[in-house]
């Protein structure tokens, strides 16, 4: 996935809002809280998101995937997708998907509303 693919993916989420922040990376938020970047490059663009606790057992150790620097070094369950193999695009598709829904929950039930989210 490109940078561009990743934002017209994210733009396409509901009630999302973007921001170009922390060094210029793509930060996309739900509600105000953030749920995917892009950024951090290396060799290829790096994406990252929220997972559940399973899901990062699982994805950490899989080659072109680790924990997000910063934020899973402070106990946050985050994923960055930054060479290859790494994920499919359908499949990262579908984490940050699931990020911007794990995200959306933790919202108030009024923010909710306020932002026409159905979960």
């Amino acid at each position: 996935m490109t940078d561009e693919e990743f934002n017209e993916f994210c733009a396409g989420l509901p009630a999302t809002s973007h921001v170009v922040q922390w060094g210029g990376s793509n930060v996309w938020k739900v509600g105000g809280k953030v749920f995917a970047i892009g950024g951090w490059k290396e060799k290829e663009p790096a994406f990252a998101f929220k997972v559940s606790d399973i899901a990062y057992e699982f994805l950490q150790e899989q080659p072109g995937l680790r924990p997000a620097p910063y934020l899973a070094s402070r106990g946050m369950k985050w994923i960055q997708h930054y060479d290859k193999p790494g994920l499919s695009d359908e499949d990262l598709k579908d984490y940050i998907t699931q990020s911007h829904k794990i995200v959306a929950r933790g919202l108030t039930k009024k923010k909710q509303a306020e932002l026409g989210l159905h979960l």
